[in-house]
């Protein structure tokens, strides 16, 4: 028995004990005749205990209908059952950062397990309004595209978009480094029905980059039961509430992917045996997507910023995952395959990515105008390298040329070294200001590196790089 069923069994006084009545798959049923067992508590059956079934639903006065969150193997009809007397709890604090757990707070990057401490529990209401801050704030990243033209909200929630092989992880990551050197908050990075080759290699690639010792992350594995993948969210929010509410310090929560979350509680749904609603989604998808969001916010003393990779099925927008995770997101990272061939790293799509905070009241009218103005050069841009391929630059207007040249040195301009990938490029990580940002995409807009080379703009970090570049 492991230190953390240890943990649960010693405080209970005079445990509730039932019989198992029926067993389908991960769906478990059992009778307690004396009293019944609360929604969400534990109940564990099996030898020592290995089996864990979270209670879902009460059927009638003597009868609990649960999800297992482990494998159901030998479980049998008539096996006595004991109810924990409490919800699933998992461990906070300092002591996290560094380490690698799975939904029931146990390490699982064979080190040193986590016991002893405080453990909560992973079912929390949400910060009431009252206590929430009104103030909306930029969320500097570091990062130029970001910043300038898809600028993060604090204590908000921005959607990741991107197949495989374009840039995920490494943006993750940069964040992660980020986070640490500029706002000296935490990063909580949790997989939910990832394989296991990619946390593994996120792992590493943390460890390789120096984030880690800032870092907890939290996994619910592709082969664990729905139940387990379903709450693995719930306790890396309930972990990053700590850092949040008692630390008093930023949180940047990444978490990878939202939708693998509602295709784990579509299965729990289904094996419940609850009717499905459109496209066979469960009944309670938006209650149960908001149950989560809604824990992700800013309060007086610290914010929970969340960053989620988004998977949208077929590309179909108006897919009701889609629609109900869209409704809480306040800005969108879009990456393109076709500008990480090119080279143009990170390969953030300017056009296609957005936020709800570039508004003049929020980021300032400067800011404001600029992005604008980007978006329009990068998209007359676009609709002229169809006459380019087919006769040529040199038959544009004059006006067109100019606006091609100021595009490609901004598209330029928008990429950066990154610190997580200085090993690979031999070139060093650069961090840059949004007003810096800001002031280099103008004056390149303003035509003033007209005469420099496209490459004196290329990997830089602020614009004045640009002349030390050339010298």
């Amino acid at each position: 028995m492991n230190e953390h069923e240890r943990t649960i069994k010693s405080g209970i006084n005079d445990p509730q004990v039932g019989t198992v009545t029926s067993v389908r798959g991960s769906v478990v049923d059992a009778s307690f005749p004396g009293k019944l067992p609360p929604l969400h508590n534990l109940l564990r059956t099996g030898d020592d205990g290995r089996i864990v079934i979270e209670v879902i639903t009460h059927l009638n006065s003597e009868m609990v209908r649960g999800i297992a969150l482990v494998p159901t193997q030998g479980l049998a009809y008539g096996s006595s059952i004991i109810d924990t007397g409490n919800a699933l709890r998992v461990p906070v604090g300092k002591r996290l950062l560094g380490r690698v757990f799975n939904v029931f707070g146990e390490t699982i990057d064979k080190m040193d397990p986590v016991s002893g401490g405080e453990w909560r529990s992973i079912h929390r209401d949400s910060i009431p309004l009252s206590q929430q801050s009104t103030v909306s704030e930029i969320f500097e990243t570091g990062i130029k595209a970001v910043d300038v033209l898809a600028p993060l909200e604090r204590g908000g929630k921005a959607g990741l978009f991107g197949g495989a092989g374009v840039g995920k992880t490494v943006l993750i990551t940069e964040m992660i480094h980020n986070m640490f050197g500029r706002h000296e908050g935490v990063s909580l990075f949790c997989g939910i029905g990832e394989r296991c080759r990619e946390g593994e290699e996120l792992y590493r690639e943390l460890r390789d980059a120096g984030v880690l010792d800032h870092t907890v992350m939290v996994f619910g594995q592709m082969n664990e039961p729905p139940g387990a993948r379903f709450r693995v969210g719930h306790a890396a929010m309930t972990m990053a509430e700590y850092f949040r509410d008692d630390m008093q310090q930023d949180v940047l929560l990444l978490i990878d992917n939202i939708f693998r979350f509602i295709q784990a509680g579509m299965e729990v749904s289904g094996l419940m045996g609850y009717l499905p609603s459109r496209l066979g989604y469960q009944p309670t998808l938006g209650t149960e997507i908001a149950k989560l969001e809604e824990r992700i916010c800013n309060t007086a003393t610290g914010a929970i910023t969340s960053v989620q990779a988004v998977y949208v099925p077929a590309d179909d927008f108006t897919d009701p995952s889609a629609v109900h995770t869209f409704s809480h997101l306040s800005a969108s990272i879009v990456l393109s395959r076709k500008r990480a061939s090119e080279g143009l790293l990170p390969a953030i799509d300017p056009l296609q990515s957005g936020s709800r905070m570039l508004v003049p009241h929020l980021v300032g009218k400067k800011h404001y105008h600029v992005a604008q103005e980007i978006r329009k050069t990068l998209a007359t841009y676009e609709d002229l390298k169809d006459i380019i391929a087919m006769l040529g630059i040199e038959e544009l207007s004059k006006e067109d040329r100019k606006t091609v040249y100021r595009a490609r040195r901004l598209e330029r301009f928008l990429t950066q070294p990154f610190f997580v990938t200085e090993q690979f490029t031999g070139l060093k990580g650069k961090t840059v200001s949004r007003e810096d940002a800001i002031e280099g995409c103008e004056r390149i807009l303003n035509d003033e590196f007209s005469e420099y080379p496209e490459r004196a703009v290329y990997m830089i970090g602020t614009i004045h790089e640009a002349k030390i570049h050339e010298s």
